[in-house]
């Protein structure tokens, strides 16, 4: 399995940009606040980490949206994003700029780690005075605990960390 890394800077008042990189690619996305995005990843990662095998996530960017699509089998979660001109379009209506292959428990580690270097960077009300909206805490402490409860039902070849 790659490694994964997901970073989160804010940009400007309602925007951010987001890094997401493998050991293959790398990919840059304009976030705006205008949806719950943050929110919406957070819970599509619990819901993976929890048993769920399909889910989706959802950045818009005006006019641009960038879906994330999260199919998970076993301990494995194969991850596509897609570039769409309309958000509210079909996934096959937009065009996948990148995708890989990471174990649940990678997944789960990234997103948390993400989402703590945020709230260190910026603290909670930095966060909100830039993005315009609250810091996810519910959402993160949920994926968070979720992980917590299930990363012992994984077969992973890396030891876990504690994020």
């Amino acid at each position: 399995m790659a490694h994964l890394q997901l970073v989160w800077v804010l940009s400007g008042h309602g925007w951010a940009d987001c890094t997401v990189r493998d050991h293959r690619a790398e990919v840059e996305l304009t976030v705006s606040y205008v949806t719950a995005g943050p929110e919406e990843l957070l819970t599509a990662a619990t819901r993976l980490v929890v048993g769920e095998t399909e889910c989706r996530a959802q950045f818009e960017a005006e006019p641009t949206a960038f879906r994330w699509i999260f199919c998970r089998e076993d301990t494995n979660v194969w991850i596509r994003l897609l570039e769409l001109a309309d958000g509210k379009g079909h996934d096959n209506t937009g065009t996948e700029i990148w995708s890989t292959q990471q174990t649940i428990d990678v997944l789960a580690r990234t997103v948390i780690r993400c989402f703590d270097e945020i709230v260190r960077e910026y603290g909670e009300s930095t966060y909100r005075g830039k993005w315009g909206e609250h810091f996810p805490r519910t959402e993160l402490e949920a994926l968070r605990t979720a992980w917590r409860e299930h990363r012992g039902d994984w077969t992973t070849s890396s030891t876990p960390s504690n994020p």
